[in-house]
C-alpha cells in the first residue's frame, strides 16, 4: 500500500510538471490543439462527404458513423492523454536513456508511462464535446446502461491502444527501431474504424476482431447502442458490452511481452 501511494505521488508530480511545461511554450500548445481540431474535424468531414453521395454504408447512415467515430475518438484520445509515453520507449532505447529507467527505485513501466512528455487533455476535451454531440445527433438514448457502460467500454479501448502500443514499444529491446511497424498499426487503426468493419472483406473482419481486436473499441458497442443487433456479422451486438475484459487480456498479454523483453534487454551499445 505504500508503495502504491508513492507512486500516485510520483505521478500527481509528473502530471503538474506535464502542464507547467506544456502551459510554458503556448504558443506551441495552440498549434497542437489546433491540428486536433482539424484532424479529427477532417476525418468527420470526410465522413460526411461520403455519405452525402452515399445515403448510407450497408445500412450505416452519417448519424450512425458519427456516433461509431465519437466512441473511438474518446477512447483514443484516453489513451493519448494518460499512455502516449509508452510510445517514447523505443526512442529512449536508441538515445540510452532507457537505462536510467533501470536503476531507478520505481517500476520500470511505470516511469515510462508517467515521465512527463508535455500532454495535455486538449484531445480529451475535444473528444468528450465530440461524444456528446454524436450521442445527441445520432438519437442514442441515454439510459442507466449508457451511463454504466460507456466509461467502461472507453477506458477499455484505451486499453486495447496501450497494449498495442506497449507490444510495438517492447519490439524495441530486439530491433531497436520500429518506426514501420507502429505506423502500419496506426494507419490499421486510424483507417478501418472509421467505418462499421461489416463493409469489409471477412479476412479484414477477423483480423479487426481477433488479432488487433480495434473493432471492440467502437464498432460492436455502437452496434449495440444503436440497435442494429441484426447485422451480418460474425458476433452478436452484445459482445461490444465485454470491452473492458477485452481491453484487460490484451494489456496483461502485453506486460508479459514486455517482462519478457525487459528481462533479456542488454542495451544498444552506447
Amino acid at each position: 500500500m505504500r508503495h502504491l501511494r508513492v507512486m500516485l505521488g510520483v505521478y500527481v508530480q509528473y502530471w503538474r510538471i506535464n502542464i507547467l511545461t506544456t502551459l510554458e511554450y503556448r504558443e506551441n500548445f495552440l498549434l497542437w490543439f489546433g491540428f486536433t481540431f482539424i484532424y479529427h474535424g477532417s476525418a468527420v468531414l470526410a465522413l460526411w462527404i461520403v455519405l452525402n453521395r452515399f445515403p448510407s454504408m450497408n445500412g450505416w447512415t452519417f448519424r450512425d458513423m458519427a456516433f461509431l467515430y465519437g466512441l473511438w475518438m474518446l477512447a483514443h484520445a484516453l489513451h493519448n492523454t494518460f499512455f502516449s509515453t509508452v510510445g517514447d520507449i523505443p526512442e529512449h532505447i536508441r538515445d540510452g536513456e532507457f537505462d536510467r529507467l533501470l536503476v531507478r527505485p520505481l517500476d520500470t513501466l511505470f516511469q515510462a508511462i508517467a515521465t512527463p512528455g508535455q500532454v495535455f487533455p486538449d484531445e480529451l476535451i475535444l473528444a468528450l464535446i465530440t461524444f456528446a454531440a454524436a450521442t445527441w445527433y445520432s438519437g442514442v438514448q441515454v439510459d442507466a446502461t449508457f451511463l454504466v457502460f460507456v466509461p467502461l467500454i472507453v477506458a477499455g479501448g484505451a486499453l486495447i491502444d496501450l497494449a498495442f502500443n506497449l507490444f510495438i514499444s517492447t519490439v524495441a529491446f530486439w530491433f531497436v527501431r520500429v518506426d514501420a511497424l507502429r505506423w502500419i498499426v496506426i494507419q490499421l487503426e486510424q483507417e478501418f474504424t472509421r467505418y462499421p468493419i461489416s463493409i469489409y472483406s471477412r479476412g479484414v473482419r477477423l483480423l479487426l476482431t481477433f488479432v488487433v481486436p480495434f473493432a471492440f473499441m467502437n464498432y460492436f458497442p455502437a452496434r449495440f447502442f444503436l440497435h442494429k443487433a441484426h447485422e451480418n456479422a460474425m458476433l452478436p451486438a452484445e459482445i461490444g458490452l465485454l470491452t473492458p475484459a477485452i481491453g484487460l487480456l490484451f494489456v496483461a498479454m502485453a506486460y508479459v511481452f514486455w517482462r519478457f523483453g525487459l528481462n533479456r534487454y542488454s542495451g544498444v551499445g552506447h
